[in-house]
Order: C-alpha cells, then structure tokens, then sequence
C-alpha cells in the first residue's frame, strides 16, 4: 500500500446502534465518515423496539443520543435510502459506487411538518374481507360513545391512533368488543389495531382501576431501590406487578424508562410523576388514595 495516496475517509454501511457508534467512533478519530443506510433514516432494527436485553432499558433512550450526534457531527455524512453497487480499489484508494434512490423532497428544506405525507396521492390502504366477521354486540350507550369518537375520524384513515387514545380515555381500557367495531366502521384489519395495542405501554386490553400505579424499573431506578418499592406497593394493594384489584380501585404497573432517570426511583400515579421514592412514601401515597376512596364511597 502506498502511504502516500491514502485518503482519510471511511465509508460504514448500515446505519443501526453498529454502524452508527462506529461513524462517531471513527469521526472522533479524526476521519471523514460517510455513513450509508438503505433506509429511509437510520437507526435500523433498535427504533422498533421497545426494550433492550438484558437490562431492559429503553431502546431510544440508548440511541437517540446516538441519533443526534450523527446528524450534528461535522466528519459524518450520512447517505440514506442509498445501495452500494460496486467496490473496487486497494486499502485507503477504495472506489464505491453508491446508488441513492429519489425522495422527490429536498431534505435539505424539509421542516417535517408532514404536508406531503398528507398530500401524498399514494395511499397503502389494507384490504380485508368483512364477510368473514360479523358485528359485535354492543349496548346503546357504548354505540352512541364510539360513534361520538369515530365522527371526526372517518375521513382520516392515519388517525387510528387519536381514535383508541379516546376509546381507552372513555372505558379506561380497550375492550375487544368495541376494537372489532372499530376495525369493521373503519374498514381496517383487525390486525392491524391489535398491531398498534400491542406495541404500545399505554394501550391496555384488560380493564384497570381507578388509580394506575406505575413503577419505574429501569437501571437507574432499580439500582436506588425500585425492586424494594414495588414489594411495598405489591403489599400494600394485594396485587401483583401486572394486576388490578378485585374492586377495580387500583392496577399496579411497571416500566422499563420514564425518561427522568436523576429523580429515580420514580412513581407515577394517575399520571404524576413522583421522584425520590422511598418505601415509606409508597405507603403513604397508597393510604391517601384508600382514604379518597372511602370518603367518596360515603359521600
């Protein structure tokens, strides 16, 4: 190799937490790094998921800062939705053809406001054949709330979402009777709701309590006592992580990252954040709402 004609620049393929911790260790290194990915953006297969193996921490709080750097980095250019073709050349005089695909966007100005998704003439609407379910049963009042719901959304086939955030606020969980409903007036696959429930924390298919009770298990929050906290909370309802009570007061849950890791171990009840828990406040905060309980039932 002649040392003379090397060339400090480096070209990563593939855009995952690999390819993307290797662009910034080698552009910390001083070289010029061209970091390609076929996809539209990167991040690759760790953007899906949820948790993280083996300590469950969550997968974007490990790589959005990873996101960040790559894009802000001055050494790293980073080419999307872009195949390499050919490879030829020796150690530092390499030669690669790369071949990008058009956005017909000029990423350069895009603001991300979403106008041309929703101008977008190209629309991937599922198909499926209705004749194979039948409408479920649902009383008048459940038809009246959901039709309520459904109003607004019918000319916007993306807004399933918004559509069970108001299903879930109205029965406070979703119940399966009403998601068919939804699938057969919406003309969208079952499948395709049970996709979206599944994958998000905040979607529940079982009913839950009055009082959702959330403890942070992350490695912060673990490491400063989380598991202790949860006995306590566990103790103190009579129900396991996962549950709710019988009286359908309270459901204890957990996860894995609540995004505030200095104020661990946190707890979130009816969606307060409350950091520097100890077990005795656990306690308190489970009594407090025992007592609300009581009063209201003898009001």
């Amino acid at each position: 190799m002649n040392n003379e004609h090397t060339i400090g620049s480096v070209l990563v393929v593939g855009g995952g937490i690999g390819g993307m911790q290797s662009a910034l260790d080698l552009a910390e290194a001083g070289f010029k790094v061209y970091l390609v990915d076929s996809s539209p953006a990167i991040g690759g297969t760790m953007a899906a998921l949820d948790k993280t193996f083996p300590t469950n921490d969550c997968s974007m709080c490990i790589m959005s800062p990873k996101l960040v750097e790559c894009g802000r980095h001055r050494n790293i250019e980073i080419i999307t939705l872009a195949d390499v073709k050919s490879c030829e050349g020796e150690p530092g005089q390499f030669k690669v053809r790369v071949e990008q695909l058009p956005r017909f966007v000029d990423a350069e100005k895009c603001t991300g406001c979403g106008l041309c998704v929703a101008n977008c003439p190209v629309r991937n609407t599922p198909h499926f054949e209705q004749k194979a379910y039948s409408p479920p049963d649902l009383t008048d009042e459940e038809r009246q709330k959901i039709d309520a719901i459904l109003e607004p959304h019918r000319k916007n086939g993306g807004s399933i979402v918004s559509i069970l955030q108001e299903i879930h606020d109205t029965f406070n969980y979703l119940p399966e009777h009403i998601l068919n409903h939804v699938a057969l007036a919406m003309d969208i696959p079952p499948s395709r709701i049970y996709n979206i429930v599944t994958f998000y924390k905040a979607f529940s298919l079982k009913p839950r309590g009055r009082h959702i009770i959330t403890v942070c298990i992350g490695t912060a929050c673990h490491v400063r006592g989380a598991p202790r906290i949860l006995e306590e909370l566990e103790r103190a309802l009579d129900i396991k992580a996962g549950e709710t009570s019988e009286d359908r007061q309270f459901t204890l849950e957990t996860v894995a990252c609540l995004g505030a890791c200095a104020l661990g171990p946190i707890v979130v009840s009816n969606g307060e954040y409350k950091g520097n828990m100890t077990i005795v406040k656990s306690a308190k905060l489970i009594s407090t709402f025992k007592q609300m309980e009581e009063r209201a039932v003898n009001e």
